[in-house]
């Protein structure tokens, strides 16, 4: 299996071994500025690739072809006969999720179906294959799930695992969709725009952030759907939700060696410091100037 990091931005990119031939990446850019990610990638893999938020686009042949993918839509890619290495372009604040799997693993998976996978079929089999397509509403609720939620280490790999299969059967699913019996209101595509918004908000306006009336006044939306909407879609509440941003947030500004503690309290909306450390401990088992302090000690 050859599968070479190319690309060394730190807290850009992420990439799980789900098992054996079957990894996923995160991409996240949130900068203004448009970020560049290449991956020698060899033909035994089927690459998907689902635009979350944004624009990216892919290049081929040394960038003198191109391939872009708008936000919400999938992009199926596999060519049996050449290696397809990625060359992404990631646009400025946009989100992809890759899933690279193995033509070996990928056809125990459905060995049974193999007649309704088309480009499995022994015609196809030794075509190359290119396929964009929507993303579902049920689809996004998993995506989105995989950008932001906050796990322990312990059961990361547990939960990516999960995620990355069900992904794959709702890529595949053609007759049902599975929420529509779980929160129906979710397959209205301007429901689930508007608690995007709303997490866009709270993100926004962190330090001070709106309480939940005001914020479904905003966005326009019923209390009662924005609080079962938000938790579909991000796993978790408005706060919970906010919290391990702000925490997550604080823990790269620490990083940065750019703000002292109390400066990055204040930053995510902790008027005083013994709050801030309070709750970082929560979050991370330790104190903000004990992490600054294991920074240094491992450099």
């Amino acid at each position: 299996m050859h599968l070479e990091d190319k690309n060394n931005a730190v807290g850009f990119s992420e990439k799980v071994e789900i098992e054996e031939g079957f990894y996923l990446f995160k991409f996240q850019n949130d900068t203004s500025e448009v970020k560049n990610i290449v991956r020698n990638i060899d033909s035994s893999f089927i690459q998907f690739h689902f635009n979350v938020k944004g624009k990216s686009k892919f290049l081929f042949n040394d960038g003198k072809y191109e391939l872009p993918l708008e936000e919400e839509k999938s992009l199926l890619l596999y060519n049996p006969q050449q290696d397809l290495p990625l060359n992404l372009v990631i646009e400025p604040n946009s989100w992809l999720i890759s899933l690279l799997i193995s033509i070996k693993k990928f056809h125990s998976l459905f060995s049974e179906e193999a007649g309704y996978i088309t480009f499995l079929s022994s015609e196809n089999k030794d075509k190359k294959y290119y396929k964009d397509t929507p993303i579902s509403p049920s689809m996004a609720i998993v995506l989105n799930q995989v950008m932001n939620l906050s796990l322990t280490q312990s059961i990361r790999n547990l939960y990516f695992k999960a995620k990355s299969y069900e992904l794959l059967s709702l890529y595949f699913n053609r007759t049902e969709d599975p929420d529509v019996e779980q929160c129906p209101f979710l397959i209205d595509e301007e429901n689930i725009n508007k608690i995007r918004k709303a997490k866009d908000i709270v993100i926004a306006r962190m330090a001070e952030p709106p309480s939940l009336q005001e914020l479904s006044t905003e966005i326009g939306l019923s209390l009662k759907k924005l609080k079962e909407g938000f938790k579909q879609i991000y796993g978790d509440s408005v706060y919970s939700f906010l919290f391990d941003y702000k925490m997550e947030y604080a823990r790269k500004l620490l990083d940065s060696n750019e703000y002292n503690v109390n400066e990055v309290g204040l930053k995510v909306g902790y008027s005083t410091s013994s709050h801030f450390i309070a709750a970082f401990k929560k979050k991370f088992g330790t104190t903000p100037k004990k992490y600054v302090m294991s920074l240094t000690s491992n450099a």
